[in-house]
């Protein structure tokens, strides 16, 4: 790729990583659109390192406090003897399913579902049943209940929010829209449920950067031309990125999802039919 598209795909990457519409997905549509090369699961999963480093530091006070609070109980003898360090080992334990999905199915999550026909099902699956989740959501507010905090989680919770984030495996089904989605489920109001889906994806995302970085680093460092494109594109993912979290955290106090489910029916409906008319190749 060129400096110019190396840009437009950081800035694709930080806008759509944290909104649930699916960042994988639009890596694979954006350049398919302008007819340019799919720049494939290894450059999508380096330039989440750029993200990664927006959660970090938009999240850093939260980060430290739980790292501290599982050091803290670890010396004393008491691993959950905090809210902070529970969550701590709930992330860890919420970690556990993408891993193993990850690995075992590797090389179809780089090769077979990246097909766009793959890509338009995720997009308008999820929408539909993150619509059904914000339904429950809605309900559960006219009976007066309010939703879950980010220290009243709890195992199950966590369990079923990480089993959900491995679909995101699957492009266009969306990291933070299948946690967000879990979340609602699991009776997280609409921030916690936002709140706890990025901080869960930090290990998994540094992960898979860093395994992917060096799996390549052989063709990244080929050129200088290469490097100067990854290094560009994990940058404005990274500004893009920040911007992207306090946006949704800040619009998700006050509206549901509902913009981003017809975001992602509207856009799976219109790829099934550019592959259908021949605009597009699958």
């Amino acid at each position: 790729m060129n400096l110019f598209q190396a840009i437009v795909l950081g800035i694709v990457q930080g806008l759509t990583e944290f909104l649930p519409i699916s960042s994988s997905a639009h890596l694979r549509i954006v350049p398919a659109l302008a007819g340019w090369d799919d720049p494939g699961a290894a450059f999508t999963a380096i330039i989440q390192i750029g993200t990664l480093a927006a959660v970090m530091i938009y999240f850093a006070k939260d980060i430290i406090s739980i790292s501290s609070a599982v050091v803290s109980d670890l010396l004393k003898g008491k691993p959950l003897d905090s809210d902070e360090s529970r969550t701590g080992w709930m992330i860890a334990a919420g970690t556990i399913p993408i891993v193993v999905f990850g690995l075992a199915f590797k090389d179809d999550i780089e090769t077979t579902l990246r097909s766009l026909y793959w890509v338009s099902a995720a997009l308008i699956a999820l929408a539909l049943v993150l619509s059904i989740a914000e339904k429950h959501t809605s309900n559960r507010a006219r009976q007066g209940r309010r939703g879950k905090a980010i220290h009243e989680i709890s195992w199950l919770d966590a369990m079923v929010i990480g089993f959900a984030q491995a679909m995101a495996l699957i492009p266009g089904s969306s990291r933070s829209g299948v946690t967000i989605t879990a979340g609602l489920f699991r009776n997280l109001d609409r921030e916690t449920a936002a709140r706890f889906s990025f901080l869960l994806s930090l290990p998994s995302v540094f992960a898979a950067g860093i395994y992917q970085l060096y799996k390549t680093w052989d063709v990244i460092t080929a050129s200088t031309d290469n490097m100067i494109n990854i290094a560009v594109a994990t940058v404005f993912a990274f500004i893009f990125g920040y911007l992207s979290i306090a946006f949704l955290l800040a619009y998700l106090k006050r509206h549901s999802t509902g913009i981003f489910i017809g975001y992602r029916l509207l856009l799976g409906i219109s790829l099934i039919i550019m592959i259908g008319t021949g605009h597009l190749m699958p």
